[in-house]
């Protein structure tokens, strides 16, 4: 049966918080002939979100000048993406990430199913609304001109963020499963689109029995099934949603373990999910990482990253003395 399950994070309010003498040090650390890196990790790595917009404020109006625009231009490469990501509130920071998924030349879809598979109803509508403050874009618009097909219809069911919440129906789970079944037998565009709305708008506690169900019917797990049936980032939207719905910090390891092992250190996804997961339950991803792939993440952080932005990553997964 669903019940959820404790997740952790990694940072958390530091006691003693005192954001005036933050944004000293940090101007200190800025502003000096040369920029002191590692005091930049050990303050912004060791406040909560909260804590350092607190920070950002007392340095503008103590310097005149925005802490953002002055890390980007004493920081260079990752260790600058990783420094200035920790200062946008988390809405923004997943509309920053979605913005330049789709800004570039091409479109980075896996960003895109990460981000919105993923996010509650909640942070879909603040990211929405930071998008729109920020860019002066419309999410969904942008979404729409920059997908197609079942893949864009799912995307565009899922920003709106309208699911279901905290409800489940054992007898309509049944019907649930059945059509999910059919969907993948017969694959028209009529059982796409089906198979799509229910996994974007039923509740995780609902779709939890729904797969018990289909597994009943089937004998086949969703995520073999899914795979079996469809291809392409429409499978692979479908696939994040089922794992999310299963357990989230486990999807999040398995996107970790794939950017780093598959991609060569895909820099973009590990900085991006380490930062926006670090409040939220980044500790028990770690733990899931461990279990599934044998390793510690701060194992394969420190054989890929190096220098002042492995420091910066391990800082944020807050390692255990085990974990080295």
């Amino acid at each position: 049966m669903f019940t959820g399950f404790y997740v952790q994070g990694t940072i958390f309010p530091a006691p003693n918080f005192n954001p005036i003498m933050d944004a000293q040090m940090l101007g200190g650390a800025l502003q000096g002939f040369y920029c002191d890196k590692d005091m930049l990790i050990n303050i912004l790595t060791q406040r909560c979100n909260a804590q350092r917009l607190m920070i950002a404020e007392a340095y503008q109006s103590m310097y005149g000048r925005d802490l953002i625009g002055d890390l980007k231009e004493q920081l260079s490469d990752h260790f600058k993406d990783v420094m200035v990501g920790l200062m946008y509130p988390p809405p923004l920071y997943d509309a920053h990430e979605l913005w330049h998924a789709m800004k570039g030349v091409g479109t980075d879809e896996n960003c895109l199913i990460e981000i919105l598979a993923s996010r509650t109803n909640g942070e879909l509508f603040q990211m929405r609304e930071a998008y729109c403050l920020q860019y002066s874009n419309n999410l969904q618009e942008d979404i729409y001109s920059e997908t197609s097909g079942h893949f864009r219809d799912t995307l565009m069911n899922l920003v709106q963020g309208t699911r279901e919440e905290g409800y489940a129906d054992p007898a309509m789970a049944a019907q649930d499963a059945m059509v999910l079944w059919e969907a993948c037998q017969q694959k028209t565009g009529e059982h796409k689109t089906m198979l799509q709305m229910i996994l974007c708008n039923k509740s995780y506690q609902q779709l939890w029995l729904v797969f018990q169900e289909f597994q009943n019917i089937s004998g086949q797990d969703m995520v073999d099934a899914i795979n079996e049936c469809y291809d392409g980032y429409f499978q692979e939207l479908l696939v994040a949603i089922v794992l999310c719905v299963r357990d989230k910090p486990a999807y999040f390891a398995y996107r970790l373990y794939s950017a780093i092992h598959d991609f060569g250190f895909h820099n973009k996804t590990v900085i991006r999910i380490i930062i926006a997961r670090s409040e939220i339950d980044l500790l028990t991803i770690r733990k899931r990482y461990k279990e599934r792939y044998g390793k510690s993440l701060f194992h394969d952080i420190r054989n890929f990253a190096s220098g002042h932005y492995e420091k910066a990553l391990l800082a944020i997964c807050a390692g255990d003395a085990e974990d080295y």
